[in-house]
């Protein structure tokens, strides 16, 4: 008997079980394996076996699965210890997997998951162990090198810019002056804070100024900016990541009284809308400030995800069973833009050596030079990414959504 199984980990996207999803309903054309189980909670939870069988599941199962947001599969932030100091979590994980007869496991994670599939591709092949390990993409914060770009960014991007286009609408209803500020995820890039370049009305970005960690930011330069600003309209539209740093590299969500440190002692971002909302009106240059912090909206938002980015999601499962049954180890299935116009992209498969522990940030030449906005190279790139109203299933007027927490119980 042959299994595999696949878990996810990190944060979720819109999108990640539409991969899962498609590692399924390819198993069930080629029959390749057996089963394919899911591990719950990560590999946290298959080191102590909490297993789901995902190949009982019903046609109608998996395309509700495959439009439903967040984690299906549970997720953990577990790291595995380093090698060369313990082997304890990699050996159990492999006598694991030789109990259950699965040879291949697929992980769908960010930047942490692709250095999991590393390592553990390395050990068994140091081991001589019979077992591979495959990588799924995933993370809204589209910034794993190499690849075009990541599932789970296009929807991210889309619901981003839908929120702007909305509150800037919202904001110029009266004409009292007043500034708005969109705070977006990103601690160290700035592709999420970026898609606000896709927010046009009459094919002009509605966003007078964008923020990315990439750039220095200067405080001082900004509230002139705002000021010099407000003097020909009556409101203005700033769009700022969360990572965005001073010159002494502090994050400016640490300048925010409110701010606090998890127990590894690293800040908790968020915030930085309040703080500049603060500095705004106690400079005197506006009376009238709102900060919005979309926050988890961003990578669960399933009513406003992008089909595009769904079906892409749902290919690399596809692809990752394929070639899987190729017999690579240690890789990761990928997309390759060859067009943008027409809009094409295939799937290629890269190691995860060359991932893992690397940082795609939003390219320099896309951001003007005052570090306050990005040209249209940064729309040419997203546009094609945000294409496309989700195809799902609606239940007394909402979303129809299943996770395997009603399957299990």
């Amino acid at each position: 008997m042959r299994n595999c199984i696949i878990a996810q980990s990190g944060g979720p996207t819109s999108v990640i079980n539409s991969s899962v999803m498609g590692v399924v309903a390819k198993n069930n054309k080629i029959k390749y394996y057996d089963n394919v189980f899911a591990g719950l909670n990560g590999i946290e939870g298959i080191l102590q076996e909490k297993f789901f069988n995902l190949s009982n599941l019903t046609n109608e199962q998996i395309e509700t699965i495959k439009y439903t947001p967040a984690a299906a599969l549970g997720s953990c932030r577990y790291k595995l210890k380093d090698v060369t100091k313990c082997t304890e979590e990699y050996d159990l994980l492999f006598d694991i997997m030789d109990k259950h007869n699965i040879e291949t496991f697929f992980y769908a994670g960010g930047n942490d998951s692709m250095d999991t599939v590393n390592k553990l591709s390395k050990y068994a092949e140091l081991k001589n162990r019979n077992l591979k390990f495959f990588g799924i993409p995933k993370t809204i914060d589209n910034d794993l090198p190499i690849m075009d770009h990541t599932p789970g960014y296009g929807s991210a991007a889309k619901f981003i810019a839908s929120t702007i286009l909305e509150n800037y609408l919202d904001t110029n209803v009266y004409s009292k002056k007043n500034v708005f500020i969109v705070e977006t995820m990103g601690r160290d890039t700035g592709w999420l804070a970026a898609s606000a370049t896709a927010a046009r009305i009459n094919n002009k970005c509605v966003v007078d100024y964008i923020y990315l960690p990439e750039s220095i930011f200067n405080e001082e330069q900004f509230l002139n900016n705002v000021k010099k600003k407000l003097e020909t309209q009556d409101s203005v539209f700033v769009v700022v990541s969360e990572g965005i740093r001073n010159a002494e590299g502090t994050f400016i969500s640490e300048l925010n009284a409110e701010s606090k440190k998890d127990t590894f002692g690293h800040v908790q971002l968020g915030g930085v809308g309040a703080y500049l909302k603060h500095i705004l009106i106690e400079k005197g240059i506006v009376s009238k400030v709102r900060s919005l912090e979309i926050s988890t909206s961003q990578r669960c938002a399933m009513h406003c995800a992008s089909q595009r980015d769904i079906d892409e999601a749902f290919s690399l499962g596809e692809a990752a069973l394929d070639y899987s049954s190729y017999g690579e180890n240690g890789m990761l299935v990928a997309l390759k833009r060859t067009s943008s116009f027409p809009y094409f992209c295939e799937p290629i498969i890269i190691h995860t050596s060359k991932i893992a522990n690397q940082i795609k940030y939003v390219p320099t030449d896309w951001i003007n030079t005052e570090s306050n906005h990005l040209n249209d190279s940064a729309f040419e790139y997203i546009s094609p990414l945000i294409q496309g109203q989700p195809n799902f299933v609606l239940e007394n007027g909402l979303p129809k959504f299943l996770t395997l927490r009603e399957l299990i119980s």
